[in-house]
């Protein structure tokens, strides 16, 4: 059998409530399993691979950013040369930032195995919980030859996306993860691994980001068009410090006159602007206005995953065709 390491970060999918019926409040009972007591719950992971658990946290996926990304992209590194028979990694996590997670990881990983990425939208105590079916999906992805070279991978529902596409997109329905433009990249149907396209992008392991160089990003914020938005969150990001800003524009990437004079100022300062969209789906193109104002498009990312690309690549230069060569690379 394959060996595949299950990295337990804590979220819904190690979370106990009070009962069955209990798929509302656990959190507020904060009891979550580490990485070992979540195997032995589901004792079906061992019929289709040999899985060993690494302990990481337990924590609800909010409390994660760019230190644990680093950490669990280090950890990878370290399974694969502790481990060469590992066939792959299979990473719980909470479903509240776990896109972020895996676009983040995506790339910084510097490992050609697979590393799957699984939540759950009802704790492992939950009537009808997906946390034990979603943890043999994703193991099986990690554990199929096929999974290598398509990036970090996320596994809910019995759906395979790729880590940049993919969303989080209702509050509790277990359908909640979609790839809105381009769709998922397979299926998993019992012990079937069933692959249908690939990503056009760069993904891990061969991103130009290396953990082991960058110690922090750099301040990026994210501002949220509206009607009637003065542009006071710009310059409050400012003063904070922010060298990065991501405009969640209106479709098709705009935003209201004081919101856009505010981040006028803020690039004409030096902080970086990219412009994306708040609808959820689309692209926002390279244009004469966005090129005139000094601002980058974002391609067809999210404001989430568009944060996390500037952060990175301002570690990398702060000039305008760079950032726009990054975001049409990644």
């Amino acid at each position: 059998m394959r060996k595949i390491a299950f990295i337990g970060t804590g979220g819904t999918i190690s979370s106990l409530g009070v009962g069955p019926l209990d798929i509302i409040h656990y959190g507020a009972h904060k009891t979550m399993l580490p990485a070992g007591d979540i195997l032995a719950a589901v004792p079906q992971v061992m019929d289709v691979a040999e899985v060993f658990p690494v302990a990481f946290a337990n924590v609800p996926s909010p409390s994660i950013g760019f230190a644990e990304w680093k950490a669990l992209a280090l950890q990878c590194a370290t399974l694969v040369g502790d481990h060469p028979d590992l066939a792959g990694i299979v990473i719980g996590h909470g479903t509240a930032t776990l896109e972020e997670t895996a676009f983040a990881l995506d790339m910084l990983v510097k490992v050609n195995i697979p590393v799957v990425m699984v939540g759950s939208q009802r704790p492992l105590s939950g009537l009808a919980s997906d946390a034990a079916s979603n943890l043999v999906g994703a193991v099986r992805v990690a554990a199929d030859e096929r999974s290598r070279g398509r990036g970090v991978l996320v596994l809910l529902n019995d759906e395979i996306h790729p880590a940049r596409d993919v969303t989080k997109t209702a509050t509790y329905r277990l359908q909640t993860f979609k790839a809105h433009d381009f769709g998922m990249l397979g299926y998993v149907d019992g012990p079937i691994v069933s692959y249908y396209r690939r990503t056009e992008r760069v993904t891990a392991p061969e991103t130009e980001f290396d953990p082991n160089r960058i110690e922090a990003l750099p301040r990026v914020d994210i501002c949220y068009a509206y009607a009637g938005a003065d542009g006071a969150d710009v310059d409050a990001f400012v003063a904070a410090g922010a060298q990065g800003i991501v405009s969640a524009g209106f479709a098709p990437g705009m935003a209201p006159p004081g919101q856009m004079a505010a981040l006028e100022r803020a690039a004409k300062s030096g902080v970086a602007v990219v412009q994306c969209t708040r609808a959820g789906s689309g692209m926002v193109h390279d244009s004469d206005r966005l090129a005139g104002l000094g601002f980058v498009p974002a391609d067809n990312l999210n404001p989430q995953k568009a944060r996390i690309l500037l952060a990175l690549a301002l570690t990398r230069s702060r000039k305008r065709s760079e950032i726009i060569r990054i975001f049409k690379t990644y």
